[in-house]
This record gives structure tokens, C-alpha cells and sequence, in this order.
């Protein structure tokens, strides 16, 4: 599945984007955004394959929005203007939609967007971890991450945000939670189906929450709180008394 983006300033311009997505049985909405600014926010924490992208909006038009994207994903512009496809195409667009356009000519988008990424290289969700790195693949790009600097994991259904000591934005990744794990060190404990910690990273253990140390050095900053699940509450509860200095076990942890 291709997980797109559509961004239109019209309402009934940007719901027959959305209708059109549903039609074609390889793409999926990822989310809708009626401006440039709304769909940057949105890919602050969310990645997508592609964006079906009006280029006339109000305060940041499509165009300026794509040139300000440090990884942009592929882009298939919409527009009622046909002047602005030559410079539509020198941002290296997939394709131009001349409004009012119908399903047949999206379709044709849409395989344009397949085709692209068919003819991309294949790259591997992981590469195994040398020494103390780990490399994942983020926006089109393979980024190497030091596991030394992981605070911890989230899982969001096929996606995983990797948050890192000394950044205040994750880097999202389509991966399983399983698979990292599997290469991770003994360092680190999965506490949650939905979380796993750096187990360096604990400032403290409070009932049934774990908190780690800010992400970003700020004194007005608060550990970071995580719940641990029910399941992951034994296994967790065991490795804290490894490490415990006072006498007897650990109740009500």
C-alpha cells in the first residue's frame, strides 16, 4: 500500500481527492489537511509515501510547501492553473493534475506514484546493527542510529517512533516492533506492547509507570512517564531487584 497525503485549501476539491484515494485499491489516506501549514504539522509526526498537493492556497502555496520539505515524499501536484506545471516538474513531481480533472485521469497519477516506487531500489526495513549502530530506514533515506543514544520506542500499528536522547522529534519508521527488538541489546526491555525502554535511561519506577530522563536537557522539563503493561510487569519487576540495594523484595512495583 502507498500512504498518501492530500492537501487542498477547497473543501469539495480536497473531498474528491479523498474519494478518488478510496477508489484505487493500492493507496491509502494516511490523512487530509487543508493547508500547507496543517499538512507540515501533520508530517512532524506522521510519514507518508506520497501527497496529492494543490498548488494555489493561502499563506504557503503547495509549491514553496514541497521546496521547504527536507525529505519530501513524492508529489503529485493539483491545479487549476496549467502555467505552473513546467516549474511543477523541475521539483521533480510525479505528476501534474490540471482541475477539474476526473477519476480516470487520478488513476493515471496513481500509477505514476506505483511505477515510481517499483522502479525505486529496494531498501531493507533494517540492516543488521555493527558494533553499537543500528540503521533504519526514515523518509526515503537509511539513517544510522547509535542504540546508545535510544530512549525509547513506540509502536503505532505498522510504524515505530524511535526517540532519541538530545531530540525533541522521533524518527518514524515502517518497522515492527518484534523485528527491532529482536536486534536490540539486553539493555533495553520491552515494558509494554506498545513501549520499549532504554533500560539506562530509568530515572525512577512508580507503581505501574517507568519514567525516563527528558529527551532534550531542559531543568523545566519532566521525565518522560510510560506505563507498563500487565504482561511485561514480572519480567520488569525481576530486573529492577538485580539492581536494588535495599532488603527484601519489591512490593507494589
Amino acid at each position: 500500500m502507498i500512504r498518501v497525503l492530500a492537501i487542498d485549501d477547497e473543501p469539495l476539491a480536497l473531498q474528491q481527492l479523498v474519494t478518488y484515494i478510496g477508489k484505487v485499491s493500492f493507496l491509502e489516506l494516511a490523512g487530509q489537511c487543508q493547508s500547507a501549514l496543517e499538512a507540515h504539522r501533520f508530517l512532524e509526526h506522521d510519514s507518508v509515501d506520497a501527497i496529492f498537493c494543490d498548488i494555489n492556497m493561502p499563506d504557503l502555496n503547495g509549491m514553496d510547501f514541497v521546496k521547504s520539505l527536507p525529505s519530501p515524499p513524492l508529489v503529485v501536484f493539483t491545479t487549476a492553473y496549467s502555467e505552473y506545471a513546467v516549474e511543477g516538474f523541475k521539483v521533480n513531481a510525479v505528476d501534474y493534475l490540471l482541475k477539474p480533472f476526473g477519476l480516470q485521469d487520478f488513476q493515471r497519477s496513481a500509477q505514476r506514484l506505483l511505477d515510481r516506487l517499483s522502479l525505486s531500489p529496494s531498501i531493507p526495513e533494517t540492516i543488521q546493527p555493527t558494533d553499537d549502530n543500528i540503521f533504519v530506514k526514515t523518509d526515503y533515506k537509511i539513517v544510522k542510529v547509535s542504540m546508545r543514544d535510544i530512549a525509547y520506542v513506540e509502536g503505532m500499528s505498522e510504524y515505530l517512533k524511535i526517540w532519541l536522547t538530545g531530540q525533541a522529534k522521533p524518527l518514524i519508521t515502517l518497522l515492527s516492533m518484534k523485528k527491532l527488538e529482536d536486534v536490540l541489546p539486553p539493555t533495553f526491555m520491552r515494558i509494554h506492547r506498545s513501549y520499549i525502554i532504554n533500560l539506562n535511561k530509568i530515572e525512577e519506577v512508580n507503581k505501574n509507570r517507568v519514567f525516563i530522563q527528558p529527551l532534550v536537557a531542559d531543568a523545566r522539563r519532566e521525565p518522560i512517564s510510560l506505563p507498563i503493561g500487565d504482561m511485561y510487569k514480572e519480567t520488569f519487576q525481576a530486573y529492577i531487584e538485580t539492581k536494588f540495594l535495599g532488603k527484601g523484595k519489591i512490593k507494589g512495583n
